[in-house]
């Protein structure tokens, strides 16, 4: 009886088992048909604006490069208008010119009475080897060696320091002169009389008007700047202008003069880019005859004094513009007083070609080479006629061969 009763037991425990496995069974298979019959919506993103924020830009001028950025117009959509360069004047600040008379020929140009004191770095070596020869007891070699580094240092070139030391190595010989101090005074007196001669006019009376002012030099040397002052100049005294621009080399050239016409009113004729600089000079020429305007400056490109080619060039521009209506009365030649003595070798070549009339040294201020002066004239008879001492109109100076030599002599 017990027996029967344990199997009963195991049986039942045995069925409830397998009804509670069946239940599970149905359950998720009520489940799966379930879900088998819906229709799942798609998550929706969330509420998010994702366009970039407009950008706000200040009504103060633009950070240098960014300005403002045009919208990027797709490849081959048309042409994209290029940007508008910023608003800038670049006009030349204007020149102050002095109220004093003008001197002969170079129109309202009136030098400050300390003009000629801005040659300091020339006179600096002239002035300390002199202090140092004065306060000798007598004249030996090292005062010839001083004398002739001085010289050779200041330009002048070795020709001229034989010129200038040899006669006063003979009189120190022969005891006409005793002291170091009456030889520097000797040396001063000597290179004071070998400028002393030489004309310094600029020819502006021709025989046929108008008159031509030819302008001839190296690049760099300062020709276009120095017809600009040469131009305000004569204005300002009352003479009608009209500048050339003959330099079709160089792209910025006739920009610049024509800036320096614009400024002082006088006439103004160019050419195309890499035009004959002979024909755009005679049109200038010809121009001026039929306005009635009484002085032609007339600029040419910067040549090499060393290509002969250039050099032959700038021989063909001074002989049309002789054919011009008008007379060529001046050839100035514009030398650079830093380059020394290739300055001379320039206006050895440039005579040859153009039958220069004259010299104008430019940056005479900043330069201890000031001796060229003296070289120049005394080697190739050619005067130097105006002198540039600074930036301004009023420092480009008729020369002055005695303000010259005080001041870098002392």
């Amino acid at each position: 009886m017990l027996a029967v009763s344990g199997t009963t037991v195991v049986l039942g425990v045995v069925v409830l088992l397998v009804l509670l496995a069946a239940f599970v069974l149905l359950q998720r298979s009520r489940r799966t048909t379930a879900l088998s019959g819906k229709t799942v919506a798609p998550v929706a993103p969330p509420d998010r604006d994702l366009t970039l924020p407009s950008v706000e830009r200040s009504a103060g001028p633009a950070p240098h490069g960014a300005g403002d950025i045009a919208p990027v117009a797709p490849h081959g959509s048309g042409d994209i208008a290029p940007v508008a360069p910023p608003d800038r004047d670049l006009t030349l600040p204007s020149v102050e010119r002095s109220a004093g008379p003008a001197p002969h020929g170079a129109g309202d140009i009136a030098p400050p009475e300390d003009l000629w004191e801005r040659t300091g770095r020339t006179r600096s070596l002239f002035s300390d080897a002199f202090r140092r020869i004065r306060g000798r007891t007598g004249v030996g070699q090292d005062t010839w060696d001083e004398l002739e580094e001085t010289l050779l240092r200041a330009d002048i070139g070795v020709r001229l320091v034989d010129t200038l030391l040899v006669p006063l190595r003979e009189k120190v010989k022969s005891g006409e002169i005793t002291d170091p101090g009456a030889v520097v005074d000797a040396l001063r007196a000597s290179m004071a009389a070998s400028l002393s001669t030489a004309d310094r006019s600029l020819n502006a009376s021709p025989s046929e008007s108008p008159a031509v002012w030819l302008f001839v030099g190296v690049n760099g040397v300062g020709k276009t700047t120095t017809i600009g002052k040469i131009g305000s100049a004569q204005a300002e005294a009352g003479n009608k202008v009209l500048m050339a621009a003959g330099d079709t080399f160089r792209a910025a050239a006739a920009e610049q003069l024509q800036t320096w016409a614009d400024r002082c009113g006088a006439d103004f004729v160019r050419g195309g880019e890499g035009a004959d600089p002979a024909a755009v000079i005679f049109d200038g020429i010809q121009a001026a005859a039929a306005r009635g305007i009484s002085l032609v400056l007339a600029d040419t490109a910067g040549r090499l004094h060393t290509k002969s080619n250039l050099m032959e060039e700038l021989g063909k521009v001074r002989r049309v513009a002789d054919k011009a209506p008008g007379t060529v009365c001046e050839v100035l030649l514009v030398i650079d007083a830093t380059t020394g003595q290739n300055g001379l070798a320039q206006a050895r070549e440039f005579a040859a070609a153009t039958d220069v009339t004259g010299v104008v040294l430019t940056k005479l201020d900043g330069s201890a080479k000031g001796g060229i002066v003296f070289a120049i004239e005394t080697e190739l008879g050619i005067p130097v006629k105006l002198a540039g001492l600074g930036e301004t109109a009023a420092d480009l100076a008729p020369f002055d061969p005695e303000k010259y030599v005080s001041a870098i002599l002392g």
